[in-house]
C-alpha cells in the first residue's frame, strides 16, 4: 500500500521538501528579538523564540546572534494582539474568545536588498474558549498565542524561502 502512495504521489504535483541547502546562498540566519507594539506583555519573546525555533527545525539555515555576519536578518514588530468575544451564553458572558496576531517583519539580505513578504502571511486568528476560572482563560488565551506564534513562523520561513527561489 504504502509503495502505491509513494508512487502516485509524485504525479499528483506532492513531492517531499528538502530544506537543507534549499535557501539560495542562505548559510547564517539572524533573528532579532521583535518589538512589543501590542497591549500584551511578552508576546514578542513567544514569537520572536517561534521564528527561531522554525528556522532551526528547517534546518536549511544556521542561526547567529551577530546580524552583521549573517547572511539574513529578520527584525521587527508584534504590531497586533486584539481579543473579541465570539460567543456568548444567556446571560451575555463570552464563552469563546477570537484573538488575532499580527507581525509587521523585515528580512534583509546582508548586500541591504529587503526580501518581500507577503502581508498575508502575517497575520491570523484563532478562537479559545473561556471560562468561569481566571487562570483557565488566561492561560487559553497564552496556548492560542503560543499556536499562532508557531503557525505565523512556519509561514514566514515559506515566504523567506519562496523570495530566494531562484
Amino acid at each position: 500500500m504504502w509503495l502505491a502512495v509513494f508512487l502516485a504521489a509524485p504525479g499528483c504535483g506532492y513531492h517531499f521538501v528538502r530544506y537543507e541547502g534549499g535557501m539560495d546562498g542562505v548559510h547564517s540566519v539572524a533573528i532579532r528579538t521583535l518589538r512589543n507594539e501590542s497591549y500584551e506583555p511578552g508576546v514578542e519573546f513567544v514569537v520572536s523564540d517561534a521564528l527561531r525555533r522554525e528556522f532551526l527545525r528547517r534546518g536549511a539555515a544556521t542561526l547567529t546572534e551577530d546580524a552583521g555576519a549573517a547572511d539574513l536578518v529578520v527584525s521587527g514588530a508584534v504590531d497586533q494582539v486584539s481579543i473579541e468575544g465570539r460567543s456568548f451564553d444567556s446571560v451575555v458572558l463570552a464563552t469563546e474568545f477570537q484573538l488575532t496576531l499580527g507581525l509587521e517583519l523585515e528580512v534583509v539580505r546582508s548586500d541591504g536588498r529587503a526580501l518581500p513578504i507577503d502581508a498575508r502571511a502575517l497575520r491570523e486568528t484563532e478562537r479559545y474558549f473561556a471560562s468561569a476560572d481566571v487562570e483557565a482563560t488566561r492561560k487559553n488565551r497564552s496556548e492560542a498565542i503560543r499556536r499562532l506564534a508557531a503557525l505565523l513562523a512556519g509561514r514566514v520561513h515559506d515566504a523567506v524561502d519562496e523570495a530566494l527561489a531562484p
